[in-house]
């Protein structure tokens, strides 16, 4: 049986469904695991929280991660945590898991911070632990899409609705678009055949693609008469986001795990 913390989210709801009859959800406001494995997936999503409340990504990314962990002291736990791209930061391309992290902005920081914190803490207590790195998660049935979060899925519905959209950059930049099927069967692969104590980037596995070169095809299969522009990126999102990010994920390869759902056929799937 897994304990899901985190289970109503896009990721954690959708690897619910998939596995609902090992797992079980745990409430927000509960702290205990119901199980001796335990996925955790409660996180803030974005750098740009720090504008409104300086606290809630370290509440949120921190402080109740800790009262979770308090909970698994002394107990046959295996805990899986589920961390971002997001913590190396400005690092050399394609990003490994030995890479330097440099993340960038209050939720990077406390991404990188929850992961040193479970290492450390699981080690002075013995709980055995795996942390994964996701690229870009994307796929149909994100509720909460925006500019900030999923912005793919985001720019396909203003695409569908013949919306004009501007680019940071015209779109000459890179990210690692992992559909939301593969993070799942990912995920479970590394709870059932990962090591312990180890840590594993999850991306496409794919040659990193344009993200123009993806809003272009999405333009083309939707029949979009939306103006595709550029714009500057604004002196905040330039302190707290990275140009372009794409992962080594031939780790978790080596264990036998491969995605397989290119980002064109996610697009597809999204329209």
């Amino acid at each position: 049986m897994i304990s899901i913390f985190g289970g109503t989210g896009f990721i954690g709801s959708k690897f619910y469904n998939k596995h609902k009859e090992n797992s079980v959800l745990i409430p927000r406001e509960d702290v205990q695991p119901k199980s001796n494995r335990v996925l955790y997936l409660i996180s803030t999503v974005d750098n740009y929280n720090v504008l409104q409340n300086s606290f809630i990504d370290i509440e949120t990314n921190l402080t109740h991660l800790m009262k979770v962990l308090d909970n698994c002291k002394g107990k046959d736990i295996e805990f899986t945590f589920i961390s971002s791209w997001f913590v190396y930061g400005d690092t050399h391309l394609p990003a490994r898991e030995t890479s330097p992290c440099k993340p960038k902005g209050f939720y990077s920081i406390t991404k990188l911070a929850a992961e040193q914190l479970i290492e450390s803490y699981c080690k002075t207590f013995n709980i055995n632990y795996k942390i994964v790195r996701l690229g870009n998660v994307i796929g149909k049935g994100d509720g909460k899409a925006s500019k900030k979060k999923n912005a793919l899925q985001f720019l396909v519905d203003e695409l569908k609705a013949d919306r004009d959209i501007n680019l940071y950059n015209n779109g000459e930049f890179y990210r690692d678009f992992v559909h939301v099927d593969d993070v799942v069967a990912g995920i479970k692969f590394v709870m059932d055949r990962g090591e312990s104590g180890e840590i594993y980037n999850l991306g496409s596995a794919r040659k990193p693609t344009l993200f123009k070169d993806i809003i272009d095809y999405a333009k083309q299969e939707i029949g979009s008469n939306s103006n595709i522009g550029t714009m500057e990126a604004s002196d905040f999102h330039k302190i707290v986001q990275v140009e372009s990010m794409y992962l080594d994920s031939s780790k978790l390869g080596s264990l036998g795990f491969f995605p397989s759902i290119g980002v064109y056929e996610a697009v597809k799937q999204m329209i």
